[in-house]
């Protein structure tokens, strides 16, 4: 078990939920593309947006799929680089 499943697991007790209905990857993937490139702090605010929309019924795995794939889409605003990029 690694520290990720073992928060996990106290986390969700902590919040009576189940741990094996938590997307772990799917999750960790969206706050990965939403901190390279929209922004960090986007990536626990998305985090929580998914929360909120399971709570109201959504698949976990589909909706960070969708902000996952808005994030993609992102425009990066004029002398806003990513990580790595330089003016053209």
């Amino acid at each position: 078990m690694t520290v990720m499943d073992e928060w996990v697991t106290a986390a969700c007790a902590e919040l009576g939920l189940d741990p094996a209905q938590v997307p772990v990857p799917a999750v960790l993937d969206l706050a990965r593309d939403v901190a390279h490139q929209v922004l960090r702090p986007g990536a626990p605010v998305s985090a929580y947006l998914v929360g909120l929309a399971v709570g109201r019924g959504a698949d976990p795995a589909g909706a960070a799929a969708r902000l996952r794939d808005l994030a993609a889409t992102w425009p990066v605003e004029l002398g806003d680089q990513r990580p790595g990029e330089g003016p053209a």
